[in-house]
């Protein structure tokens, strides 16, 4: 069980919103263990990621995986924010 979840399975909020930006990028996600997605990206990447020890990867292919995810996520916060701002904005 990964640290960030209640004992109980049930997903953070950002392990929920992972899920949604990742599918929306076309990744199949299981929505019980979002974090497998790691593994998706980085056979997109052609980076050897396996379950287990990775000690042999680069810390540019580890950064590069979780830079697609966490860079997918930020890109996706700040289309909201931006939605959100012109939906506050008065009209004119």
């Amino acid at each position: 069980m990964s640290r960030r979840r209640s004992m109980h399975g049930i997903q953070t909020p950002m392990e929920q919103f992972k899920v949604e930006v990742m599918r929306k990028e076309g990744y199949q996600v299981d929505q019980a263990h979002p974090e497998n997605v790691k593994y998706e990206v980085a056979k997109d990447l052609n980076i050897p990621l396996k379950q287990g020890y990775n000690g042999e990867l680069t810390t540019e292919q580890a950064g590069k995986i979780g830079g697609k995810i966490g860079g997918q996520m930020v890109k996706e916060l700040i289309r909201q924010a931006q939605e959100n701002l012109v939906k506050q904005s008065p009209r004119q």
